[in-house]
C-alpha cells in the first residue's frame, strides 16, 4: 500500500463520499478511510425485525451522557455512512436559512458565512448527482432555482392524493417531497416500504455508497480500506500543517501522510476526532483555539404524528408530500415552526422497538390504518450541548432540546388541518432523545472570524492550513429541513476548492464543468 497521499478522506457517508466522487478524475492519489465495511445486499436489509429490533446495522458501541450514562447511539458504521438507511429526502435549505433569523422568545439561529446564491449551482449538480425527484413550482418556501428538478415527482399513492386534495382545499401548499430514489426511466426503484431507515436491497436509494463511492473507486488515483479506525490525526512540530493519520485495523495501529487531511466522520465523530488529537501545540484538541470544537451540537425536534382511521391504509410508498406553510410561522405565531412530512410506511414492530410491553397485534392493527407524519422544527445552537471525549477516549455527549415552544405550536397546526382533513384519532409520538442522533451538525461551525468558528467558508480550519472537515459539523444552524442535500453540495463546491488550491483547474471552472 502507498504511504503517502495527495488526500485523505476518513469517513464515507454524504460529505466524505461526495468529495471522493468531485476529485476521482483529478488524476490526485486520494486515500479513503472507513471504519465500517459494505452492508451486504441480503434479506435482512428490508427484515423490520432484523433493522429496528436486533439493530443489525447499527454502532456495536456505547457512548455516554453527561451523567456517564452509556447509550447505544443511532449511528451507522458502513460504506455511505448514515445515507445507507436514511429516509432518502433532499431538500435545499430555504434562502432565508442562510440568514440571521429570530426565533420565539428572542433566541437567533445565526447567520452562514455564505449566501444561498453561492451553494445553488452544487446544489443542482447535487440533485442530478443523488437522482431527485421533485416538482418545482410547488414549495411556496422553495429558494430560486437555475434549473429545474433533474427528475419528476415521485407520483402520490390514492389515499395520500386524498390528502393533499383537501389539505389545498383548506388554503394550504402541500408540495411532493424531493426524493432521493433511482424511480426515473430505466430506474429500479420499486417504491416498497422498506426506504426510510432501512438499507435498500436492490441499491435503488440515492445514497453516497452506490451515487458516488462506487463510481470513485473506478479511478486508479483512488483506494479505500474499510474497517480501518482513524484513532488520530498527527501533525508537524509547528501545529500548522497536519501530516498524517493514525489508524487502528484488525487490532494493529498504522500511520498514513498526506498533503490535505478531510475528516468526514459526523458530526459527533469528527469533533471527537479532532479532541483526540491535541498535541502540545493544540492542547485543547486539534483546530480548538477557539473552544468551539464539539460545540454547539444540533440535531432536529421530531415528532411522529400518527392519524388513524378504521379503514386500512393501502399506501406502500408514503414519503411523497411535505407542508412548509408554517416553516417561517402564522399570523397567530410570527416566527418559524418547521417543516411536515410523510414519514415510511410504519410497521408494527417499528412501534414494538419504542412500547415493547405492548402485544406485537395490537400495533399490528395500528400500523395497517395509520396515515404517518413526522413534524420537525430547528434546533437551535447553545455552546452547552457538545462532544466531548474522556481521558479514556470515550464519547462523551451533553444534550437539552430548546425551541420547544415552536415545534409545540407546529404539533398543534399539524393536528389541526389533519383534523380537518378528516383523522379525527391522532397520536403523536417525540422521536428525539440523545440516543437518536438524527440530522448531526454544528459541532465544528464555519464561518469567517476564527475567534467564534473553526472552519473557513470552504471548511478548511482556520489554525491548521489543510486540515479540512466535510460534514454536517460546519453547520452554523441547522434550519428546520433534512441537511444531507446541503452537506453534499458543500462537498463538491469543496471538491472545486481543493482543485483549485492545487492548480489543477481555472478559477471559476468545475470537474462538471469540464466533462
Amino acid at each position: 500500500m502507498e504511504m503517502h497521499y495527495d488526500i485523505i478522506i476518513i469517513g464515507t457517508g454524504a460529505g466524505g463520499g461526495t468529495l471522493a466522487y468531485a476529485l476521482k478524475d483529478s488524476g490526485l492519489k486520494v486515500l479513503i478511510l472507513e471504519r465500517g465495511d459494505y452492508i451486504p445486499q441480503e434479506p435482512e436489509n428490508w427484515n423490520t425485525k432484523a433493522v429496528f429490533t436486533d439493530k443489525r446495522y447499527r454502532a456495536k458501541e456505547h457512548w455516554y451522557d453527561e451523567q456517564g450514562k452509556p447509550f447505544s447511539p443511532g449511528t451507522n458504521y458502513c460504506v455511505g455512512g448514515n445515507t445507507k438507511v436514511y429516509g432518502a429526502v433532499m431538500y435545499r435549505l430555504r434562502k432565508e436559512d442562510f440568514k440571521a433569523l429570530e426565533h420565539e422568545g428572542g433566541k437567533i439561529s445565526p447567520a452562514w458565512p455564505i449566501e444561498y446564491e453561492d451553494l445553488e449551482p452544487y446544489y443542482a449538480r447535487a440533485e442530478k448527482l443523488y437522482w431527485v425527484h421533485g416538482k418545482t413550482g410547488e414549495d411556496l418556501t422553495d429558494p430560486p432555482r437555475s434549473a429545474p428538478f433533474p427528475y419528476p415527482e415521485i407520483p402520490h399513492e390514492p389515499v395520500l392524493e386524498k390528502i393533499a386534495s383537501r389539505l389545498k382545499k383548506q388554503g394550504l401548499n402541500p408540495s411532493h417531497l424531493p426524493m432521493a430514489v433511482n424511480f426515473h426511466a430505466e430506474g429500479n426503484c420499486i417504491r416498497c416500504k422498506t426506504c426510510d431507515g432501512f438499507p435498500c436491497n436492490i441499491h435503488a436509494k440515492g445514497d453516497a455508497d452506490v451515487c458516488c463511492i462506487r463510481p470513485a473507486l473506478q479511478s486508479p488515483s483512488i483506494t479505500m480500506i474499510t474497517n480501518a479506525y482513524a484513532r488520530r490525526i498527527l501533525t508537524d512540530e509547528t501545529g500548522n500543517r497536519a501530516t498524517a493519520v493514525e489508524y487502528e485495523k484488525d487490532g494493529k495501529v498504522y500511520t498514513v501522510n498526506g498533503e490535505t487531511i478531510v475528516s468526514a466522520c459526523g458530526a459527533i465523530n469528527s469533533a471527537a476526532l479532532l479532541l483526540r488529537s491535541a498535541n502540545a501545540k493544540h492542547p485543547d484538541g486539534l483546530a480548538n483555539q477557539s473552544g468551539l470544537v464539539g460545540r454547539n451540537y444540533m440535531m432536529h425536534i421530531n415528532t411522529a404524528i400518527i392519524a388513524l382511521e378504521p379503514k386500512e391504509n393501502s399506501t406502500v410508498f408514503q414519503k411523497t408530500f411535505a407542508l412548509n406553510d408554517f416553516y417561517f410561522g402564522s399570523p397567530t405565531f410570527p416566527y418559524p415552526m418547521g417543516n411536515v412530512q410523510m414519514l415510511g410506511k410504519l410497521q408494527g414492530s417499528m412501534m414494538k422497538d419504542k412500547l415493547p410491553l405492548i402485544p406485537s397485534p395490537i400495533f399490528n392493527g395500528i400500523a395497517k390504518r395509520s396515515i404517518d407524519f413526522l413534524v420537525m422544527s430547528e434546533d437551535l445552537p447553545d455552546r452547552e450541548n457538545r462532544v466531548t471525549v474522556t481521558k479514556d477516549g470515550k464519547i462523551k455527549v451533553r444534550y437539552r432540546v430548546n425551541n420547544m415552544n415552536a415545534h409545540k405550536e407546529l404539533i398543534k397546526e399539524t393536528k389541526k388541518m389533519l383534523r380537518k382533513t378528516g383523522y379525527p384519532i391522532l397520536a403523536a409520538q417525540p422521536m428525539g432523545g440523545i440516543e437518536t442522533n438524527s440530522h448531526q451538525c454544528g459541532t465544528i461551525r464555519f464561518g469567517h472570524d476564527p475567534a467564534t468558528s473553526v472552519l473557513d467558508q470552504y471548511c478548511q480550519a482556520h489554525t491548521v492550513q489543510n486540515l479540512y472537515v466535510m460534514d454536517a459539523s460546519f453547520f452554523p444552524s441547522s434550519a428546520a429541513v433534512n441537511p444531507v442535500l446541503t452537506i453534499v453540495a458543500q462537498a463538491l463546491r469543496v471538491g472545486d476548492h481543493l482543485l483549485k488550491q492545487k492548480t489543477l483547474l481555472p478559477v471559476g471552472e468545475s470537474m462538471f464543468e469540464l466533462k
